[in-house]
């Protein structure tokens, strides 16, 4: 099964740059999701003959947002986490099949001046709760821009942004509570050593061409399917975001 993760920075602008359909179709994927729509359900102009589409919208217009294209059709799908503060900026769909549950998620930003860290980590407590409770019942693959890098080696100049948003010791930590609730890491599974290995980079100053970025989009996993994986990819080549497509294919 080929899996693929976007922050796609808007939907609509993406169109105009490329086929997006014929993309999908040309990468063979199963399932696609996407983070940061920007859009409402009466602005989607998106037609997809082999794919069943789910979209979750932000109250606010041309903000968030997160939508899946699978070619198998779930048994259930779940738009949010149930918890009305966190559920109103179209962060979080949830499709639900016989083995296992796949969560698209567009973590909230903490802001350049950390305004919005508090938010931030309440989401984030709320999301491993919600994750762990799936994980109860079956494995879960859950993927998107997360808005953090991990560790030191996900981003180039981890120094510089010890206090800024995304590599605060706060948001660092609420992942590793996460990932030590019995997650792992896809890439890093795979790729424990990987420098220079990043998914987002500023439109200023050349930052992609001179890779300067930071790691932040991820695909997560119930540990026990670590076995299953078989190619955790970062497609830096393929433009269109500030952040690029990342893959994952699992045999389940």
């Amino acid at each position: 099964m080929k899996l693929v993760s976007w922050n796609v920075n808007g939907f609509r602008a993406l169109q105009r740059k490329m086929d997006v359909y014929q993309w999908m179709l040309q990468q063979e994927l199963d399932a696609f999701m996407i983070q940061e729509t920007k859009l409402q359900a009466d602005q989607i102009a998106f037609d997809t003959p082999d794919y069943f589409q789910y979209w979750n919208h932000a109250v606010r217009k041309g903000y968030s947002g997160t939508a899946i294209f699978v070619k198998r059709k779930p048994e259930n799908v779940k738009y949010g986490m149930g918890i009305e503060e966190y559920d109103q900026e179209g962060r979080l769909i949830t499709l639900e099949y016989p083995d296992y549950f796949l969560v698209t998620c567009y973590t909230p930003n903490s802001q350049r001046d950390l305004a919005r860290l508090d938010f931030r980590l309440g989401w984030g407590s709320a999301f491993t709760r919600y994750i762990k409770s799936l994980d109860l019942e079956k494995p879960v693959i859950f993927c998107g821009d997360l808005n953090v890098a991990h560790q030191a080696i996900d981003l180039r100049y981890p120094k510089n942004n010890e206090k800024n948003s995304g590599f605060t010791v706060e948001e660092r930590h609420d992942f590793s509570e996460l990932l030590s609730a019995g997650f792992a890491d896809s890439f890093r599974s795979l790729h424990p050593q990987s420098e220079g290995a990043y998914t987002w980079w500023s439109y200023r100053l050349n930052a992609r061409e001179r890779n300067i970025g930071w790691r932040i989009d991820y695909f997560v996993l119930s540990k026990r399917l670590n076995a299953a994986i078989v190619k955790a990819a970062i497609r830096h080549e393929v433009m269109g975001s500030d952040h690029c497509p990342i893959e994952l294919v699992i045999d389940l």
